[in-house]
């Protein structure tokens, strides 16, 4: 019998991608929020800042557009694949009401994990993966909390709602009698669970502030998803049928620390470093209603994240922002999966936000992230006899993100 399906690939596209648009007016400034007092974006950068914010009221919203291609080639078989993608768009909502000059209450709704993948199908690692489709929205109400002048807290319980739908080939060479390759689709939706998390804000002067936001870890147990089977042979060596699955899907912790410093009443400066806790992901175990169970390994790591930024104000109307930021891959050398092809990338922002009345704003930004060149493989898929049988190449990525977005104060 086939080995069962090694469907790693199936849920592991959050452990990859990480999207990091949860703000223009952040985003602008290379991801940078940690410190930053500008708008209710703070729910997601840290909800202790809220507290801090002028207005009663303030709310921040928006969109992004992902465009990512990823390009493959193998020089030795002289293989070449790459992704159609269609454009991936996280969004947020982030909304601030001041009760008083002590507290605030903010709701937050937001996209940290959800794109594409779409390989050719049919390609040479499509026994590993042709496409797959996640999704995650975290709904978060806050509370912040200023204790001091120079001291604050917020933070609140996260509500996930999730969805996952892959696509691969059994194996390299199965097809049925047309010579359509046998395939599986698995799809889990309604997938939900429940985290947290908590930040504080230090105001050292007026100008300098140091920010601290926990994320915590969220497990998110998919239960009685459903595994489609297609052009499977009429043989005993492909004994499939329809069925379902239980998984876990790990969505790590993270941990931001970050400093604002404003040089004069036009320059603001940021700096946010992320650590975020990978290690969490060792195996991925799928358990099939048939009672078996598939074993994974992945083998990730902890890994950082530096980011830059700066915004300056032209006019009373008019700011301008630029950033910089070096995020790590959390993959192991021999764990490259073509579903998750995250190797290490650089990412240049810029963006403005034009006040078009005392009100409302237009938030801007555009991301453009160079992901570094990598020979690298994976080699823990085992063939339907028994061997292993490692895929690599050289993989070539990168991302354009123009992303628009408001802010209103009332």
């Amino acid at each position: 019998m086939l080995t069962v399906f090694a469907l790693a690939s199936a849920v592991t596209y959050a452990g990859g991608y990480r999207v990091g648009v949860q703000g223009q007016r952040a985003l602008a400034m290379g991801h940078t929020g940690v410190a930053v007092v500008n708008s209710a974006e703070l729910g997601f950068f840290n909800p202790a800042g809220l507290v801090h914010l002028e207005n009663q009221l303030t709310i921040s919203a928006g969109v992004s557009a992902v465009f990512a291609e990823v390009a493959w080639q193998n020089s030795d078989t002289g293989d070449i694949a790459r992704t159609d993608n269609p454009a991936g768009t996280p969004f947020y909502f982030n909304a601030s009401y001041k009760l008083n000059e002590n507290l605030a209450l903010g709701l937050s709704v937001y996209t940290p994990y959800g794109s594409t993948v779409k390989w050719e199908d049919d390609w040479a690692g499509s026994h590993l993966v042709n496409n797959i489709q996640l999704q995650a929205i975290y709904i978060q109400p806050l509370v912040s909390y200023k204790i001091a002048d120079f001291f604050s807290i917020g933070g609140g319980p996260i509500f996930v709602t999730g969805s996952v739908n892959f696509n691969r080939n059994l194996t390299r060479t199965l097809s049925d009698i047309d010579g359509n390759r046998s395939n599986v689709t698995i799809d889990a939706s309604g997938v939900t669970e429940w985290g947290w998390s908590v930040g504080g804000l230090f105001t050292f002067t007026e100008d300098l502030r140091l920010g601290v936001n926990y994320r915590s870890e969220i497990i998110m147990h998919a239960e009685g998803g459903e595994a489609d089977f297609e052009n499977i042979p009429n043989t005993p060596l492909a004994p499939f049928q329809d069925t379902t699955f239980d998984a876990e899907l790990p969505l790590p912790a993270e941990l931001t620390v970050g400093l604002s410093y404003e040089l004069n009443e036009k320059w603001l400066l940021a700096f946010d470093y992320n650590r975020t806790f990978w290690g969490v992901y060792e195996s991925l175990d799928i358990q099939f209603a048939n009672g078996t169970t598939s074993t994974n390994p992945r083998a990730y790591e902890d890994s950082s994240t530096w980011r830059f930024g700066a915004q300056y104000e032209a006019t009373d109307k008019l700011t301008l922002r630029a950033g910089y930021y070096f995020d790590e891959s959390p993959v192991q050398e021999g764990y490259f999966a073509p579903e998750t092809p995250r190797n290490d990338s650089m990412g240049f922002t810029a963006g403005l936000s034009l006040d078009v009345t005392s009100r409302l704003a237009i938030d801007a930004s555009f991301a453009y992230i160079r992901f570094d060149e990598v020979d690298a493989s994976y080699n823990h898929y085992i063939d339907e006899n028994g061997q292993n049988v490692p895929f690599g190449g050289t993989y070539k990525s990168v991302a354009f993100i123009p992303g628009i977005g408001v802010t209103y104060k009332l």
